[in-house]
Protein backbone atom coordinates (compact mmCIF):
# COMPACT_ATOMS: atom_id res chain seq x y z
CA UNK A 1 0.00 0.00 0.00
CA UNK A 2 0.90 3.88 -0.69
CA UNK A 3 0.67 6.59 2.34
CA UNK A 4 -2.24 7.93 0.18
CA UNK A 5 -3.75 4.22 0.22
CA UNK A 6 -3.06 3.88 4.03
CA UNK A 7 -4.65 7.21 4.96
CA UNK A 8 -7.76 6.99 2.03
CA UNK A 9 -8.09 3.39 4.58
CA UNK A 10 -7.88 5.07 7.65
CA UNK A 11 -10.36 7.89 6.97
CA UNK A 12 -12.75 4.98 6.08
CA UNK A 13 -12.09 2.94 9.19
CA UNK A 14 -12.60 6.66 11.34
CA UNK A 15 -15.44 7.65 8.98
CA UNK A 16 -17.37 3.59 9.94
CA UNK A 17 -16.68 3.30 13.54
CA UNK A 18 -18.06 6.91 13.74
CA UNK A 19 -21.55 6.01 12.07
CA UNK A 20 -21.59 3.01 14.03
CA UNK A 21 -21.57 4.68 17.08
CA UNK A 22 -24.12 7.20 16.07
CA UNK A 23 -26.78 4.67 15.04
CA UNK A 24 -25.84 2.40 18.57
CA UNK A 25 -26.94 5.77 19.80
CA UNK A 26 -29.72 6.12 17.83
CA UNK A 27 -31.23 2.65 18.16
CA UNK A 28 -30.96 3.68 21.91
CA UNK A 29 -33.08 6.75 21.21
CA UNK A 30 -36.94 6.73 21.21
CA UNK A 31 -37.61 7.20 17.75
CA UNK A 32 -41.08 7.38 16.45
CA UNK A 33 -42.75 4.17 14.89
CA UNK A 34 -43.20 5.17 11.22
CA UNK A 35 -40.11 6.87 10.53
CA UNK A 36 -37.14 6.48 9.09
CA UNK A 37 -33.43 7.73 10.68
CA UNK A 38 -30.56 7.45 8.21
CA UNK A 39 -26.94 10.28 8.67
CA UNK A 40 -26.24 11.82 5.37
CA UNK A 41 -23.00 13.51 5.78
CA UNK A 42 -22.60 13.14 9.77
CA UNK A 43 -26.25 15.06 10.10
CA UNK A 44 -29.07 12.49 11.68
CA UNK A 45 -32.31 12.56 9.77
CA UNK A 46 -35.78 11.75 10.41
CA UNK A 47 -38.78 11.12 8.32
CA UNK A 48 -42.08 9.98 8.13
CA UNK A 49 -43.08 6.91 6.33
CA UNK A 50 -46.70 8.07 4.79
CA UNK A 51 -49.08 6.21 2.88
CA UNK A 52 -47.81 7.59 -0.66
CA UNK A 53 -44.17 6.59 0.33
CA UNK A 54 -45.13 3.21 0.67
CA UNK A 55 -47.45 2.40 -2.03
CA UNK A 56 -44.70 4.02 -4.34
CA UNK A 57 -41.72 1.82 -3.09
CA UNK A 58 -44.37 -1.66 -3.32
CA UNK A 59 -44.69 -0.50 -6.85
CA UNK A 60 -40.87 -0.20 -7.65
CA UNK A 61 -40.22 -3.33 -5.81
CA UNK A 62 -43.08 -5.12 -7.80
CA UNK A 63 -41.53 -3.92 -11.50
CA UNK A 64 -38.09 -5.49 -10.18
CA UNK A 65 -39.44 -8.74 -8.76
CA UNK A 66 -41.30 -8.77 -12.21
CA UNK A 67 -38.09 -8.43 -14.09
CA UNK A 68 -35.88 -10.31 -12.07
CA UNK A 69 -37.86 -12.59 -9.96
CA UNK A 70 -39.04 -12.72 -6.68
CA UNK A 71 -36.06 -13.66 -4.99
CA UNK A 72 -33.97 -10.37 -6.45
CA UNK A 73 -31.71 -9.39 -3.83
CA UNK A 74 -33.34 -5.96 -2.51
CA UNK A 75 -33.42 -3.66 0.69
CA UNK A 76 -35.25 -1.21 1.93
CA UNK A 77 -34.54 1.16 4.48
CA UNK A 78 -31.37 -0.78 5.52
CA UNK A 79 -28.35 1.00 6.66
CA UNK A 80 -25.50 0.95 3.73
CA UNK A 81 -22.14 3.49 4.02
CA UNK A 82 -21.61 4.95 1.28
CA UNK A 83 -18.34 7.09 0.09
CA UNK A 84 -18.10 10.86 1.74
CA UNK A 85 -18.49 12.10 4.93
CA UNK A 86 -20.86 9.60 7.84
CA UNK A 87 -23.21 8.48 4.93
CA UNK A 88 -24.91 6.20 6.61
CA UNK A 89 -27.70 5.90 4.06
CA UNK A 90 -30.94 4.25 4.10
CA UNK A 91 -32.42 3.46 0.64
CA UNK A 92 -35.90 3.33 -0.16
CA UNK A 93 -35.23 0.63 -2.54
CA UNK A 94 -31.69 -0.24 -3.38
CA UNK A 95 -31.03 -3.78 -5.29
CA UNK A 96 -27.81 -5.49 -4.72
CA UNK A 97 -25.92 -7.20 -7.90
CA UNK A 98 -26.25 -11.04 -7.97
CA UNK A 99 -24.11 -12.80 -5.38
CA UNK A 100 -23.60 -9.70 -3.25
CA UNK A 101 -23.05 -10.36 0.57
CA UNK A 102 -23.25 -9.13 3.96
CA UNK A 103 -19.78 -8.27 5.04
CA UNK A 104 -18.21 -9.49 8.72
CA UNK A 105 -20.32 -6.86 9.98
CA UNK A 106 -23.59 -7.81 8.57
CA UNK A 107 -23.93 -4.95 6.66
CA UNK A 108 -23.99 -4.56 2.22
CA UNK A 109 -21.26 -2.78 0.53
CA UNK A 110 -22.08 0.28 -1.78
CA UNK A 111 -19.71 -1.51 -4.30
CA UNK A 112 -22.78 -4.27 -4.32
CA UNK A 113 -25.45 -1.49 -5.08
CA UNK A 114 -26.66 -1.36 -9.16
CA UNK A 115 -30.00 0.63 -8.34
CA UNK A 116 -31.48 2.98 -5.74
CA UNK A 117 -34.99 4.47 -5.84
CA UNK A 118 -35.67 7.32 -2.79
CA UNK A 119 -39.07 8.40 -2.85
CA UNK A 120 -38.94 12.23 -1.54
CA UNK A 121 -40.44 13.30 1.49
CA UNK A 122 -40.84 17.30 2.03
CA UNK A 123 -38.57 17.80 4.69
CA UNK A 124 -35.49 15.90 3.59
CA UNK A 125 -35.97 16.22 -0.80
CA UNK A 126 -32.64 18.79 -1.12
CA UNK A 127 -30.76 15.39 0.68
CA UNK A 128 -31.69 13.00 -2.00
CA UNK A 129 -31.46 15.92 -4.79
CA UNK A 130 -28.11 16.87 -3.10
CA UNK A 131 -25.76 14.92 -1.04
CA UNK A 132 -27.44 11.23 -1.41
CA UNK A 133 -27.23 11.99 -5.24
CA UNK A 134 -23.20 12.33 -5.13
CA UNK A 135 -22.67 9.97 -2.96
CA UNK A 136 -24.54 7.51 -4.92
CA UNK A 137 -22.39 9.34 -8.00
CA UNK A 138 -19.51 8.50 -6.07
CA UNK A 139 -20.20 5.08 -5.14
CA UNK A 140 -20.36 4.39 -8.64
CA UNK A 141 -24.16 3.12 -8.70
CA UNK A 142 -24.96 2.85 -12.02
CA UNK A 143 -29.26 3.55 -12.40
CA UNK A 144 -30.37 6.58 -9.65
CA UNK A 145 -34.28 7.42 -9.45
CA UNK A 146 -35.91 9.63 -7.67
CA UNK A 147 -39.55 9.23 -7.33
CA UNK A 148 -41.02 13.01 -6.41
CA UNK A 149 -44.76 12.42 -5.56
CA UNK A 150 -44.96 16.72 -5.06
CA UNK A 151 -43.26 17.48 -8.31
CA UNK A 152 -45.75 14.58 -10.14
CA UNK A 153 -42.22 13.37 -11.67
CA UNK A 154 -39.38 10.80 -11.81
CA UNK A 155 -36.00 11.67 -12.55
CA UNK A 156 -33.57 8.89 -13.53
CA UNK A 157 -29.89 9.39 -13.27
CA UNK A 158 -27.38 7.30 -14.87
CA UNK A 159 -23.66 6.80 -16.16
CA UNK A 160 -22.01 8.11 -13.11
CA UNK A 161 -18.51 9.87 -13.27
CA UNK A 162 -16.52 12.36 -10.97
CA UNK A 163 -19.43 12.67 -8.47
CA UNK A 164 -21.96 13.26 -10.64
CA UNK A 165 -24.09 11.55 -12.88
CA UNK A 166 -23.64 12.52 -16.82
CA UNK A 167 -27.08 11.54 -17.94
CA UNK A 168 -30.44 12.84 -16.35
CA UNK A 169 -33.83 12.21 -17.65
CA UNK A 170 -37.20 13.83 -16.32
CA UNK A 171 -40.45 11.44 -16.61
CA UNK A 172 -43.89 13.18 -15.99
CA UNK A 173 -46.37 10.79 -13.87
CA UNK A 174 -48.07 9.01 -16.92
CA UNK A 175 -45.04 8.44 -18.65
CA UNK A 176 -42.04 5.57 -18.89
CA UNK A 177 -39.23 5.43 -17.17
CA UNK A 178 -37.07 3.70 -19.70
CA UNK A 179 -34.20 2.01 -18.05
CA UNK A 180 -33.55 -0.92 -21.29
CA UNK A 181 -29.75 0.44 -21.22
CA UNK A 182 -28.93 0.36 -17.81
CA UNK A 183 -28.08 -2.77 -16.08
CA UNK A 184 -31.99 -3.20 -14.49
CA UNK A 185 -32.87 -3.50 -18.90
CA UNK A 186 -36.67 -2.54 -17.74
CA UNK A 187 -38.84 0.26 -18.06
CA UNK A 188 -41.29 1.53 -15.45
CA UNK A 189 -44.24 2.94 -16.32
CA UNK A 190 -45.34 6.02 -13.61
CA UNK A 191 -49.15 5.89 -14.71
CA UNK A 192 -50.26 3.83 -11.52
CA UNK A 193 -48.20 6.16 -9.38
CA UNK A 194 -49.52 7.77 -6.33
CA UNK A 195 -49.33 11.73 -5.86
CA UNK A 196 -49.01 13.86 -2.57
Amino acid sequence: MTVLEDRIAMAESDNTRRLDEMFERLEKMPVPEGYKVEIVGGAVYMSPQRNVHWKTIFLILKVLMGRFGEDVNVVSDVRIDFPGHENGLCPDVAKLCEGAEEDDNGRWRHQDVEFVAEVISQGTASNDYGPKKTAYALAEVPVYLVVDPYQGRCHLYTQPKDGDYVSELSVAYGGVVDMTDTPLGLTFDTARLPRD
